[in-house]
């Protein structure tokens, strides 16, 4: 093979999914069984549009159980006011002790206390009432549906994916041996499995700085920079990004097997032309500076120049000074 420099830059390709430009994932706040579901996959949303409901019979017994005490409570505070008018009168012209003035005032206020809490929990009982309605916090696209209607959930559960906003977005993630080269703003290049003729121009908007689960890899984002309907959420994509090396020396690249070594180090094969004798090559011992191996091949820093005909076939069966067919 032919090699040629590829400069100070190296090219990867990462496996990443798109996703709209904002998600959301919805779920009920407190858990239920499923009543009715409002919307289906496709579905253009309004917001504050209802989507799904729980079962809400044992909320509504809550609130009317609050609402019962709250009743109770706001009648025993105006017994107990009342006493208090009552014995603050009589103290006042010295008909009762102080201990029972300070009595009378003790229940009032315990009173009063009572009907500030029973007022929280009816808040808190309607609160959870208001919860078994799960509706649109903002407009979009119904992109998916995990709940059935008489379905049991717990409240966190994902019920709807709700999509928004005319950007595309492509996660990926960046192992940590390069994460820290990944640039904000950096110009890619975008495919989609699913439209192998396109290639698609992008932005990396953002790097992330903590790493996943695996504890080996950071996400990064990249936004497309124009929409193209034919591109769903979901749909597997491949990012190419470009490194610029702090290394600007000439680098080749060959595969790996192309690479010898014995006990004078690493060498590769190249042919020579022989001037006198069209169509055929002696080959040449080359001494080889090697640096990284990629997914291309293993980086050649020194022993080769532009057009270098490689040997990269049968490399263990020949010599140096053989003459070969070329």
């Amino acid at each position: 093979m032919d090699v040629y420099s590829t400069g100070g830059s190296k090219v990867r390709t990462f496996s990443g999914v798109a996703q709209a430009g904002i998600e959301s994932k919805l779920s009920f706040k407190v858990p239920g069984t499923v009543k009715n579901v409002y919307v289906e996959v496709g579905d253009q949303i309004q917001k504050g549009e209802l989507l799904a409901e729980l079962d809400a019979t044992d909320y509504q017994l809550q609130v009317q159980q609050a609402e019962a005490s709250l009743t109770q409570a706001r009648a025993q505070a105006r017994n107990a006011q009342a006493n208090f008018e009552r014995i603050r009168t009589l103290y006042e012209s010295n008909n009762v002790s102080k201990s029972n003035y300070d009595a009378a005032r003790s229940a009032k206020e315990s009173a009063q206390a009572a009907v500030r809490a029973a007022e929280k929990q009816l808040e808190l009982a309607k609160q959870q009432l208001s919860y078994t309605r799960l509706t649109a916090p903002i407009a979009g696209a119904i992109a998916m549906v995990n709940v059935e209607e008489n379905e049991n959930v717990v409240a966190g559960q994902p019920v709807v994916l709700l999509t928004a906003g005319s950007d595309i977005e492509v996660k990926l993630t960046v192992p940590e041996v390069l994460i820290s080269r990944m640039k904000e703003g950096k110009e890619v290049t975008v495919t989609f499995d699913a439209l192998p003729s396109q290639e698609f121009p992008a932005a990396v908007t953002e790097v992330g700085v903590t790493a996943t689960g695996t504890g080996t890899a950071y996400p990064v984002t990249v936004r497309l920079r124009k929409k193209d309907e034919a591109i769903r959420p979901g749909m597997a994509a491949n990012v190419t990004y470009r490194f610029e090396s702090s290394d600007e020396r000439e680098r080749f690249m060959v595969p790996s097997h192309a690479v010898m070594e014995d006990r004078k180090g690493r060498f590769v094969y190249v042919v020579k032309p022989i001037p006198d004798e069209p169509g055929l090559g002696i080959i040449q011992r080359r001494p080889v500076t090697i640096g990284e191996l990629t997914a291309d091949g293993i980086e050649i820093f020194e022993g080769l120049s532009d057009g270098d005909m490689v040997v990269t076939a049968g490399v263990s069966r020949i010599t140096e000074g053989q003459k070969v067919r070329i």
